[in-house]
């Protein structure tokens, strides 16, 4: 059963973070390797995300206005977006993210999957809008999948973190934010186990970080569209209503 975190417990994490953004400050754009050690000097949670604002002056003319979903490990985000891949593969791009863990059973184009020194390069080389840390792998957006997929002249969708929702409104890629959640955490929990492929270990982590996520999908004005993904074909019908607009124009612009 899940335990809500005390106010004391909050405190004590707060605290840590605030020590480790400090000591961070030396470092203009730290390695995940960086990391890896401070995390271990610090007892550092096993969730960061680092964000680089990133101003984007490559803006098309008639690029579309990007999507950005947001959500928890296994609130449903995967299978909505493939729904509307399936039905809207014209109109939709997915930005593809970099990661360094292993790929999951039946995974082929979900991720780039690289190793660290690979990520470490990106990131010297400022190529992601934000990455992040989580159970000692990390995932990166980088600003080249948005641009193709614009080039392309097509929506593009981002499947970010928090933070990376944080960093994506400071751009002018002027995003549409929809969180999706489940419509409890014992659904997710009971989702998460049924997927077969998390220890309790790495269960334990994905529903504290669900904690957090889930209180920051309720921040006021953070999202444009909240779904509750109590029913897949409903939650679908509601993305959908969504976005249907969106695609529309976009058929309009193309003389269709």
């Amino acid at each position: 059963m899940l335990r809500i975190e005390t106010q004391a417990e909050e405190l004590s994490r707060q605290k840590k973070k605030k020590i480790i953004r400090k000591s961070l400050k030396a470092s203009k754009h730290p390695t995940p390797s960086l990391l890896s050690i401070l995390s271990q000097l610090f007892f550092f949670s096993n969730q960061t995300v680092y964000s680089h604002r990133w101003n984007h002056t490559e803006q098309y003319e008639i690029a579309p206005v990007p999507l950005v979903i947001a959500g928890p490990s296994g609130s449903g985000k995967s299978t909505l977006l493939k729904r509307l891949m399936n039905e809207f593969q014209e109109f939709f791009g997915f930005s593809i993210s970099h990661t360094t863990r292993q790929p999951r059973n039946g995974e082929q184009h979900e991720y780039y999957f690289v190793n660290t020194d690979c990520f470490d390069d990106c990131v010297r080389n400022e190529e992601f809008i934000e990455y992040t840390r989580f159970s000692n792998n990390y995932y990166g957006t980088s600003k080249k999948a948005v641009i193709d997929v614009q080039k392309s002249g097509k929506i593009c969708i981002l499947d970010v973190e928090m933070d990376g929702v944080k960093n994506l409104k400071k751009t002018n890629l002027n995003p549409r934010f929809v969180f999706i959640k489940p419509p409890n955490l014992e659904a997710l929990e009971e989702r998460l186990r049924g997927r077969g492929t998390e220890t309790e270990e790495s269960l334990r982590r994905r529903l504290d970080r669900a904690i957090d996520e889930l209180r920051f999908g309720q921040i006021e004005g953070m999202f444009d569209l909240i779904i509750t993904n109590d029913d897949i074909d409903q939650a679908y019908s509601i993305l959908r209503e969504f976005v249907v607009e969106d695609v529309e124009a976009l058929k309009k612009s193309r003389g269709m």
